[in-house]
């Protein structure tokens, strides 16, 4: 049988803000051993040997990173496909697109694994073991989760209440999902003994998928086949991509796989598992995977300490201190700096709320932004002018554009730079400079094999990232 791992790449992971931004979420982010959740679940979807294709469902905004990420593994002989949403819909609508799009490409008794793109899972080994235990149960007709053994009466996940008496090949029947419960509640479910961490993992045959979609969920189901009729598909040998169409995408039904169909089949099986799982869900559970001393602190990067314990301080390019503090989590990045007491983890969203009421965009980027072409960091702004850092890397080049507002000065750091202003075309080398003219349309590439990094001042009336008029891009992002 055929088996097809879906990352599912959608969440913000608000509540690890400020490293984690809509533009950079949580599975981008490096954690303590120097790699990213988006990489190792890869990895972990490309370990099985009988992968027919990995498929990924992501915001189209963070397909050319998301392929970065996967070039690093180095598994670029499979198949891989990618479902680029223009905003999400939750993961009904983005589950329902997968598997129609698979039962498409591989037929109705291909197997989907849904894998969460942001997940941790440390017995690679036991994993293994319960998803070929998944598979069977799948191939019988099952919908397969995966109920993990809670370790302590936690109260950030979901819970799955599991029919000890009807054991069906290492899996149990669902009895009812529970949201999120307080904490004397969450005590009483572990001394149950039959009630799981809802993983928000899946197992399924794409037949039997899409056959109780469209008893308990039709509505869905037909406007992501109607989307999916709309939408763009880019091809080539092991690749390819669907774009959704997003007026048809809007119009998709906003909820949760749960609710709209876990929660009322009668199909739901859960496997318990312990394979070390963790959806590393607040600043407490990312703290979890670095040791701590003698006073209980956990530092990453360099932090001094004088009668301060149970502390947690991330702070991986700056000098840190701590002076006579318990229970703290600090968390510094080069725009924005968070104190919080480890009581209140789970707030930190709150602090995403605010911003986003404001306008404030430091929910949405770092000073360093990625974009396909590579990358570019803010090193400075004020009144009518800002300072960037910008990487080009080989081979790649920006959109041909214009600005209306701004005029721009590029300075050659090193590299080469292939620039096309107006009429005319001409190269930079390091250490030369241009100027660009607002409303001259204007490009630039790097025709050479290492990255070109350049400085560029722009000064204007108005400096905003949506004064761009993109007339051609290699990417896809030109102005229709």
């Amino acid at each position: 049988m055929k088996l097809i791992p879906v990352i599912m790449a959608g969440g913000v992971g608000s509540r690890l803000w400020p490293a984690s931004r809509e533009a950079h979420p949580k599975p981008f982010m490096p954690l303590p051993d120097g790699e990213n959740l988006i990489r190792k679940t890869f990895k972990r979807a490309a370990s099985f040997g009988d992968v027919a294709e990995i498929l990924t469902v992501t915001n189209r905004e963070l397909y050319f990173k998301t392929e970065d990420e996967y070039r690093l593994v180095g598994k670029q002989v499979l198949n891989q496909g990618f479902i680029l949403e223009p905003f999400g819909r939750n993961t009904a609508a983005a589950i329902a697109a997968a598997a129609l799009r698979t039962q498409r490409v591989h037929g109705s008794e291909a197997i989907m694994l849904v894998l969460a793109a942001d997940h941790l899972i440390t017995d690679e080994a036991a994993f293994v073991g319960v998803v070929k235990q998944a598979k069977q149960l799948a191939s019988e007709g099952w919908l397969v989760t995966f109920g993990i053994k809670p370790q302590y009466a936690e109260t950030g996940y979901g819970y799955i209440e599991a029919d000890q008496s009807s054991l069906l090949a290492g899996g149990l029947k669902v009895t009812r999902f529970v949201e999120k419960p307080d904490l004397a509640t969450a005590q009483d479910y572990i001394e149950a003994g039959n009630y799981f961490w809802n993983s928000g993992m899946f197992c399924f045959e794409v037949g039997t998928l899409i056959e109780e979609m469209r008893s308990y969920m039709p509505d869905v189901v037909s406007q992501v086949e109607a989307t999916l009729e709309l939408s763009r598909v880019a091809e080539s040998a092991h690749h390819y991509s669907v774009t959704l169409e997003a007026d048809a995408f809007a119009k998709v039904p906003e909820i949760s796989i749960d609710y709209a169909l876990m929660e009322r089949s009668e199909k739901v099986v859960t496997i318990p598992c312990d394979i070390g799982w963790s959806d590393i869900g607040s600043w407490n559970a990312m703290s979890e995977l670095t040791a701590a001393d003698e006073q209980g602190n956990r530092f990453e990067g360099e932090v001094l300490a004088h009668k301060a314990s149970n502390n947690y301080v991330n702070s991986p390019e700056r000098l840190a201190a701590l002076v006579g503090v318990q229970d703290l989590l600090v968390v510094d990045t080069p725009d924005a700096f968070l104190i919080a007491h480890k009581d209140h983890a789970q707030d930190v969203k709150q602090i995403v709320s605010l911003l986003k009421s404001t306008g404030h965009e430091a929910h949405l980027l770092h000073r360093t932004v990625h974009r396909p072409w590579g990358s570019y960091t803010t090193l400075e702004e004020g009144e009518r002018f800002k300072i960037k850092r910008i990487v080009v890397k080989p081979g790649a080049s920006l959109s041909l554009q214009m600005h209306h507002h701004r005029s721009e000065h590029w300075i050659v750091v090193t590299g080469m730079a292939r620039v096309f202003n107006d009429d005319r075309e001409f190269m930079l080398n390091t250490n030369e400079s241009t100027f660009i003219s607002a409303g001259h349309k204007h490009r630039l590439e790097n025709p050479g094999v290492i990255d070109l990094v350049m400085i560029e001042v722009q000064s204007g009336d108005y400096l905003g990232e949506d004064d761009i008029v993109r007339f051609q891009d290699i990417y896809g992002r030109a102005d229709s």
